[in-house]
């Protein structure tokens, strides 16, 4: 791609590599969204008021300044070499939120596993290299992520599936305790296919679903909830919901809350174990960046284990699945969420992309996430003309997760014409574009040029 499809840097502007200015912090602690408040740091409305475009200043003298300070970031951003360790061209890639880039790491690992573990070792790969225990292995790199100490995750199926096993042993468990818990209540938001599995584990449970909002869960639980299915991160609006406090009033009420964190894995932390979550899930091809169609995972907390009981109860999850035994006996610990033989190509290719997080703390990415975000509202309010696009994502941080919705009317199209200039964003239909930020590659830099790159394509609209 051409540098001449994005408008070029204003004159005057800080060449990108540019050392911080004095005082600058050498770390991610040092960007905005460490310890600041949302006035500090953004200066954009709150949800629901349009961007103002730019006021007493030029265009021009806007660009020079946030050029600059795009390039100051930059510079003091501790998670900047990071982006060394993943494949990029000139794009400016925001739909991580979507599908991770690819890892440098996970080409050579595959052709290993190809034509070593499998074209030389072949059945021998099982117990020499490892791929039975890669569910429980690979789980426990996902866990740290999640704050979930090990022995909780187990990789594996997707999430549609897991969401489907969650849901339904939750209800069981619940049940458990009372006949009478015979409603499951659901975002009433959610991605669809979260949806769809609950409606179907609701039949096969002899439970109603009952769709309320995410923020009304706490309110809604009563003594007839076996168990509330809630998204951490709206996958619309990019809205972080509260899971301390809204885990806490299912628990209160006797029932028990599935999350999906699809959007927040990888990108925030989650504090499974701190705040005593029941049942999670998640996808690993987002922030994580395991690829297309990586397996997904699923959490049960250690206290919920032993009453698990799976409604896809396959031989993967037997305490002795080679004794090939009529009966079903269940494993012990989290491989009880295993179901058939593990896909052990994507797995290991998770496993490798996983490599990157190995020295990265979770809380400098909430940092950085947050420090990005900001940065491009701020861009998108005084570069994009007045009235033409308006943010659904909270300014509140509390409320945030790592991407930036915008209502436009003619998404669509402007998604297109982003795409055809280098752009990477995506739509949700009618009118919705999304921009995810992944931390660990993207940078200050592109961030400004995005949003400029947003406001031709508009004018020019």
């Amino acid at each position: 791609m051409s540098d001449a499809t994005i408008p070029p840097e204003p004159r005057g502007a800080e060449p990108a590599g540019a050392e911080p200015s004095a005082g600058a912090e050498s770390s991610v602690s040092g960007l905005p969204g460490a310890g600041q408040s949302e006035a500090e740091l953004t200066g954009v409305e709150p949800t629901g008021v349009e961007p103002t475009g730019v006021a007493s200043v030029g265009v021009e003298s806007a660009e020079v300044g946030l050029v600059g300070e795009a390039a100051r970031l930059d510079a003091a951003d501790g998670l900047r070499a990071k982006r060394d360790a993943f494949t990029l061209d000139d794009a400016i890639y925001l739909d991580g939120n979507s599908l991770g880039a690819l890892p440098r790491a996970v080409p050579p690992r595959l052709a290993d596993v190809v034509a070593r573990e499998w074209g030389r070792l072949r059945i021998r790969s099982w117990e020499e290299s490892g791929w039975w225990t890669a569910p429980e292995r690979i789980g426990d790199r996902v866990g740290r992520l999640l704050g979930a100490a090990p022995g909780q995750v187990v990789v594996g199926d997707s999430t549609s599936v897991n969401v489907f096993k969650a849901v339904v042993a939750a209800v069981r468990i619940a049940q458990e305790r009372g006949a009478h818990r015979d409603q499951i209540l659901v975002d009433e938001a959610t991605f669809p296919t979260d949806g769809y599995i609950a409606e179907s584990a609701a039949r096969m449970t002899g439970c109603t679903l009952r769709p309320v909002a995410a923020r009304d869960v706490p309110t809604a639980v009563g003594p007839r909830t076996a168990v509330a299915l809630v998204n951490h991160v709206d996958y619309r609006t990019g809205r972080l919901h509260d899971l301390p406090a809204t885990t806490a009033a299912v628990q209160a009420a006797g029932a028990l809350i599935v999350w999906d964190l699809c959007h927040s894995a990888g990108a925030l932390p989650v504090g499974l174990d701190a705040h005593g979550v029941d049942l999670a899930v998640g996808c690993t091809y987002k922030y994580l960046n395991g690829g297309p169609g990586a397996p997904a995972y699923l959490y049960v907390a250690r206290a919920h284990q032993p009453r698990f009981d799976s409604p896809l109860p396959g031989w993967n999850s037997h305490a002795d699945p080679f004794g090939m035994d009529s009966a079903y006996t269940p494993a012990d610990g989290a491989a009880r969420g295993r179901v058939g033989t593990p896909d052990i190509l994507s797995m290991l290719a998770l496993e490798a992309a996983l490599e990157v997080w190995d020295d990265v703390a979770i809380e400098d990415v909430r940092a950085k996430s947050l420090a990005l975000t900001d940065f491009f509202l701020r861009c998108v309010e005084d570069y994009v003309p007045a009235g033409r696009v308006r943010s659904l994502t909270p300014a509140a941080h509390a409320e945030r997760g790592s991407q930036v919705a915008l209502r436009c009317a003619d998404a669509g199209e402007v998604m297109a014409g982003l795409v055809r200039r280098g752009v990477i964003g995506d739509f949700r239909r009618p009118d919705v574009l999304r921009f995810g930020f992944t931390p660990l590659y993207t940078g200050f830099a592109e961030v400004e040029r995005a949003a400029r790159v947003l406001a031709a394509v508009l004018r020019e609209g």
